[in-house]
């Protein structure tokens, strides 16, 4: 029997480029976002008009294709990920959907050192996707880089259905949730909990 959780997880069909990107994710053990999350990404992207977006955590190219399907054409994915053959995987899935090579924008790091390097307020859409244990930080960094009005998106913020549970105390938990808190708790912030994939948090910056 398909639950509605399950039926809305997978209402927005995804194109053969998609679904290769994720049969490449499954071959280099990075996990992409789900279907309904990625149609949430789509969907964000497309009701700001995004136009500069970074998205940390570049894995195979789910993600990224999911939001350049929504932003402006002229619009510009700035995608951080430590490993280079995500990015490579990546670069191959925007080069089979037709997007330009000007509109993205791909950088081998570690996170936390290249978002210091980017220009506050500058940003439409900060998508956080890396390392759990580091969510608490990319939050920080994202509230400095959007503009006012921008969207802060948090992919895995049930991490695995562990978040409401408070006996769930390993690290990756113990930071999500964290993050999660930071913006509940942020009078700067709109947030809003979808319970798509592993939960998708946004949060639209007021001031």
């Amino acid at each position: 029997m398909t639950t509605s959780r399950s039926y809305a997880e997978f209402f927005v069909p995804e194109d053969d480029v998609v679904l290769s990107a994720r049969s490449r994710a499954a071959d280099l053990g990075c996990a992409p976002v789900g279907s309904g999350a990625a149609a949430a990404l789509h969907f964000i992207a497309a009701a700001i008009a995004a136009r500069a977006v970074v998205e940390i955590g570049t894995g195979a190219g789910v993600s990224g294709l999911a939001l350049l399907a929504g932003m402006a054409p002229d619009g510009v994915l700035t995608s951080i990920d430590l490993e280079a053959e995500h990015q490579r995987a990546a670069k191959q899935a925007f080069t089979e959907i037709g997007v330009a090579s000007t509109r993205t924008r791909l950088i081998n790091g570690r996170a936390l050192d290249v978002l210091p390097r980017l220009t506050d307020g500058a940003y439409d859409l900060v998508l956080i996707d890396g390392a759990r244990t580091e969510y608490p930080q990319y939050v920080t960094e994202a509230l400095r880089l959007l503009r006012v009005g921008g969207i802060v998106l948090v992919n895995g913020a049930l991490a695995g259905d562990k978040v409401p549970d408070p006996g769930q105390r390993d690290a990756d938990t113990v930071a999500v949730r964290e993050a999660g808190k930071q913006i509940r708790d942020d009078e700067n912030l709109l947030p809003l909990l979808l319970p798509l994939g592993d939960g998708v948090l946004a949060a639209i910056k007021k001031s």
